[in-house]
């Protein structure tokens, strides 16, 4: 009878097998975290962004012509956009994790009745949080600045979300992995940076040997910065059907990889 009990009132609390009030709070929580100190995750990479226009316009410029028939400046501006937006997801994933673990209060979010799926979304909610209103304020200045206004706005917007998602789920496996924050910085200088370098932010794969080009086709970083290229002025080096498909499983992956980390405690539990 008491069995019974505690499993009717185990499931009436949580509303059908999903702790919402507990994904309600994990996901505030990292909202919150982010917003309360925007200079530094908000303002900050938009004055990072426009520092790159402003630097390759003053260094290159008109001088370079146009890439793939739009002036050079517009055509690299939607990869800074989509750069910005992904080094802040997972940025924003990664360090609430790693700050928990090195304080020693990472317990507090693995005490609460919440499962691994639930543990991945709520953090996931932050990173695509400020990714979104990383990408936001940019695209609004870029249509102040440079008059880019999108043209296919829905996918751009598509594209924003799985950046976000996915590397905020590599933040989360990332956050799990390392114990220390120079651990974190060399996974952030070693590998996301590369990665979102050398996609086609400032170039076009067209201008690469044959070799480099298809290594670049590897890269799943390449398919969100040529979707939201497409999405904000039209143009791409590839399908961005095929774009997203490649970018969907990536995340469905990689958020795989994170859910089984938390549900088994890797690296978290002593």
């Amino acid at each position: 009878m008491l069995e019974t009990t505690a499993s009717e009132a185990q499931g009436e609390r949580r509303f059908g097998w999903v702790n919402w009030l507990g994904l309600y709070t994990l996901a505030a929580r990292e909202i919150m975290r982010f917003a309360a100190v925007w200079t530094q995750t908000l303002l900050a990479p938009l004055v990072t962004a426009a520092l790159f226009l402003m630097i390759f316009n003053l260094a290159i410029g008109p001088r370079r012509g146009d890439v793939m028939g739009v002036p050079f400046l517009t055509f690299i501006a939607p990869g800074i956009l989509m750069m910005t937006v992904i080094q802040n997801a997972f940025a924003n994933c990664s360090s609430s994790i790693v700050i928990s673990k090195v304080q020693g209060n990472i317990v507090d979010t693995l005490m609460p009745p919440l499962s691994g799926a639930e543990l991945v979304l709520g953090y996931l909610a932050g990173g695509i949080a400020r990714g979104v209103m990383v990408a936001l304020a940019i695209g609004l200045g870029l249509s102040l600045a440079l008059g880019i206004l999108p043209q296919h706005p829905l996918v751009a917007l598509v594209f924003v979300l799985l950046g976000a998602a996915l590397l905020g789920a590599l933040g989360i496996v990332a956050g799990i992995y390392a114990d220390k924050f120079d651990q974190m910085a060399a996974i952030t200088n070693f590998v996301v940076t590369p990665l979102a370098f050398l996609s086609g932010t400032f170039y076009s794969v067209e201008a690469l040997p044959p070799l480099l080009s298809r290594i670049t086709h590897l890269n799943p970083f390449f398919y969100l910065i040529d979707g939201v290229r497409f999405g904000m002025i039209g143009v791409s080096d590839s399908s961005p059907l095929l774009g997203a498909a490649v970018c969907g499983v990536t995340t469905l992956g990689v958020s795989l990889i994170a859910w089984r980390m938390l549900t088994s405690g890797y690296r978290l539990k002593p």
